[in-house]
């Protein structure tokens, strides 16, 4: 069942994934920033239908009412949306900085390894 699992990771190309990580990490860190900005009011619309009777008091304000909610919601659900982007962004920095560092690992075991290697073989010689 891990084989799978370790030729997607060789699929994989890290060295692209090592060097956009950074951007995408200050990409999530400016869509947070602006999410967190104040935003402009949108200015009112005129009534789709000029002919037609226009609503009373009441069913402005209840309209009004609803719009200002489903807004609310949005901005909550953006911004949701954008802490976890950004969450997420962090956490492939530091996976990537974690994968970097077991490359590195690996290849000081590999030349171990080989270094022993070749001292067996030399006391074999002998």
């Amino acid at each position: 069942m891990a084989i799978p699992w370790i030729a997607a990771l060789k699929i994989i190309p890290w060295g692209d994934v090592i060097e956009h990580a950074p951007k995408v990490l200050n990409a999530a860190r400016k869509l947070l920033d602006k999410q967190k900005a104040p935003s402009v009011p949108v200015p009112a619309t005129p009534p789709m239908d000029p002919a037609a009777e226009p609503p009373t008091l009441g069913e402005l304000r209840n309209r009004l009412i609803e719009a200002r909610q489903l807004i609310d919601q949005q901005a909550a659900a953006q911004q949701q949306m954008a802490q976890t982007l950004s969450e997420l962004a962090e956490q492939n920095a530091r996976l990537v900085e974690a994968v970097q560092l077991l490359r590195v690992r690996t290849r000081v075991l590999i030349v171990v390894v080989v270094l022993l290697v070749v001292g067996v073989a030399v006391l074999l010689a002998r």
